[in-house]
């Protein structure tokens, strides 16, 4: 099993070893490299400067800002909770994963955020490349395969998390791909998240980029767009309020795109077993990982923080709340039995994260403009 697993973050690693690279070249990167240039020295001064001082790692009466896309079912009261328990006293802001990254651009020159937690690669490569993240390392680096982390020293890993199709356990017509869903016999039976988070966006950008063209639009063939028409076209848009996962249950709509951990937690909370679609492809993994903010001006408390947030102690203790899976080895062979059951029936899909990087950001508006009903 430990076997399988440390398999599945090396897989995984494959898409943070290639987004390490790409940061330049993707469109928002381009738009903000000279910003980044211009921040550099700041930075780097910043840096060289908190090292010094890294010994401390105690924390203090700071309060910090996290900016977060791992707030939802509970986990942002949970987080603060257990924060304070150790001795720390924070704020947070919830938001999906695009919203985080775009809120601090916008706070470039009055930044809120001292830390974040749960981007993906994509996001923290657009926040390196407008020169929003400062170096750090933590004290728990030895515990985490390194292929999983940012080379460059901005961002470091805490979760690897599959992105599923699950469904209502009597449902009897479970397609065997994403790409099922663009028939017309799923119409209106499958729900999707909006387009401005990490999983819907994530889970978009696996099947289109199958349609790899350069000669086509945006770097997608005809084909592709057709696929991504019917496939946008076809779903029920989750909107703000609605229980997703209960309109799954009852049958209203049996289908809903999600996150590996969410499912696990639903299936606990609501005493039911849901439906995984297993595509011979595989899914869709994000590493979602912690990085300290270029503008804090708390640096010694958010290496504190992160110390604490990313320790194997505390990331057990989230997997064993929110089905999470650690990128902690030590944490990783003593998750439970059903984040075990469920990796073994999952696989990483084989994704060109260079490819998306540089381009989901432009698909995503194509989409929203054309596509989404």
């Amino acid at each position: 099993m430990k076997k399988r697993f440390l398999s599945v973050l090396l897989v995984s690693a494959m898409g943070v070893a290639a987004l390490a690279g790409c940061g330049g070249g993707n469109t928002s990167a381009d738009n903000g490299s000279t910003a980044a240039d211009q921040m550099g020295a700041a930075v780097e001064d910043k840096t060289d400067a908190a090292d010094t001082q890294k010994e401390d790692t105690s924390s203090s009466n700071e309060k910090l800002v996290v900016y977060t896309n791992s707030g939802t079912e509970g986990r942002d009261a949970y987080l603060i909770e257990k924060a304070k328990e150790a001795g720390f006293d924070i704020e947070v802001v919830a938001l999906g994963a695009s919203e985080v990254t775009e809120r601090m651009i916008a706070e470039k020159n009055n930044p809120l955020c001292d830390v974040t937690f749960g981007l993906n690669n994509i996001e923290y490569e657009k926040l390196k490349a407008n020169g929003l993240l400062q170096k750090w390392e933590p004290d728990w680096v030895d515990g985490v395969d390194a292929d999983l982390i940012d080379p460059d020293g901005y961002y470091y890993p805490v979760t690897t998390t599959p992105l599923v199709l699950m469904g209502n356990a009597d449902y009897d017509n479970m397609p065997s791909d994403w790409t099922d869903l663009t028939k017309d016999e799923y119409k209106g039976l499958y729900q999707l998240h909006n387009l401005g988070g990490g999983t819907a966006k994530t889970v978009f950008a696996s099947i289109i980029s199958r349609y790899q063209d350069p000669d086509g639009d945006l770097g997608i063939s005809d084909e592709g767009w057709e696929i991504a028409a019917k496939f946008l076209g076809n779903a029920h848009n989750i909107a703000d309020g609605e229980d997703a996962v209960g309109s799954v249950i009852d049958g209203t709509y049996p289908m809903d795109e999600h996150w590996a951990s969410g499912v696990l937690t639903e299936q606990k909370d609501r005493d039911y077993k849901f439906q995984i679609m297993t595509p011979d492809i595989g899914e869709p993994y994000v590493v979602e990982s912690l990085a300290i903010s270029a503008g804090t001006k708390k640096y010694d408390t958010c290496v504190a923080f992160l110390n604490w947030l990313g320790s194997s102690d505390v990331q057990l203790d989230w997997s064993n709340n929110y089905g999470t899976i650690p990128c902690q080895k030590e944490a990783l062979t003593q998750v439970s039995d059903d984040i075990k059951e469920l990796m073994e029936t999952l696989k990483p899909q084989d994704l060109d994260w260079s490819f998306i990087a540089e381009n989901v950001d432009a698909w995503v508006e194509k989409a929203e403009l054309e596509y989404v009903q």
